[in-house]
């Protein structure tokens, strides 16, 4: 049975959870260009970066509104999902809808003031993952190359609001597969956690199998590895500190065959974000990563 909440306190919070803060961490990837090209020194450029974080947060969580609101009724027959709180009845759906036409109005807006570029990048990624919760969620493989290409846009993102002058296009590039990469394997726990009842909440996993799905995991494992390598030996940024940027690439190696290890020993891994937050040896490894950058790019 699915109760209503009548405690308008609780309005709020339950909003808030709708809007998934956590998967907010996602959005990190807009600081990929400031880090890259060596700007993080710049309090405006800074600024202007951590404004776009903002703006995509609020773009993001239309996102996961629209997508709560569209797949209400799946959700409810979900394991997990169905105690979320539009499914479970503890947020109503007024006003999940009247957020989900605030917020895309006042990214826009922001976006437009910060520079008219990021708001045509905000545009393009509601586009896109509108497009994804009513039509491309259900096409098998373009799934996760939307998924995919929602990242790549976050990228674009922290590019367009500063002036670049050594990000390598080579970044894109890995954005874009390390996405893959997590979107497949998001597919792969969901498919093995829901089994046969798999196909009742999305049309895609009538046509994914496990033995598909590890296929692509190593592909795109493959290309992440060998593009994060290209990237620290022939790209722009490798010039500013030409003997160290090849120290990182076998910390990324770990973190790569960290989750490998999470997804098919610890059988996790539906949410990469989830993941993010309770795996200690990943955090190290991304912490480590991060600091050897910023050392190599602003200390060597």
């Amino acid at each position: 049975m699915i109760l209503e909440t009548k405690r308008p306190m609780l309005v709020p919070i339950a909003l808030l959870r709708t809007m998934r803060p956590r998967q907010w961490t996602k959005n990190g990837f807009v600081f990929a260009g400031i880090l890259f090209d060596q700007k993080l020194s710049d309090p405006n450029y800074v600024l202007r970066v951590l404004m776009a974080f903002g703006l995509l947060c609020l773009a993001a969580s239309t996102i996961y509104l629209i997508n709560d609101l569209v797949d209400i009724e799946k959700d409810r027959l979900h394991p997990k999902k169905k105690f979320r709180p539009l499914p479970s009845g503890q947020l109503p759906v007024v006003y999940a809808i009247g957020t989900a036409l605030i917020f895309p109005i006042v990214a826009l807006i922001g976006g437009w003031m910060l520079s008219p570029a990021l708001a045509g990048v905000l545009l393009a990624y509601l586009a896109l993952h509108i497009a994804y919760s009513f039509a491309l969620k259900n096409i098998v493989l373009v799934d996760v190359f939307a998924i995919a290409g929602g990242f790549v846009l976050r990228v674009i993102a922290g590019v367009v609001v500063i002036d670049v002058q050594n990000f390598s296009p080579w970044l894109y590039v890995c954005a874009g597969l390390l996405s893959l990469f997590l979107a497949i394997g998001k597919r792969r726990q969901e498919l093995l956690l829901l089994g046969d009842d798999a196909s009742k909440f999305k049309a895609t996993y009538n046509s994914y199998t496990l033995e598909l799905l590890d296929d692509m995991l190593r592909l795109v494992l493959a290309g992440t590895a060998i593009a994060y390598t290209l990237y620290a030996t022939e790209a722009e940024t490798r010039l500013a500190a030409p003997e160290y940027m090849l120290l990182t690439v076998p910390v990324v190696y770990f973190a790569l065959f960290r989750y490998l290890f999470i997804i098919h020993v610890r059988k996790e891994g539906g949410d990469p974000t989830e993941v993010l937050f309770i795996d200690r040896p990943l955090q190290v490894s991304i912490v480590t990563w991060v600091a050897m950058i910023l050392v190599f790019l602003y200390l060597v």
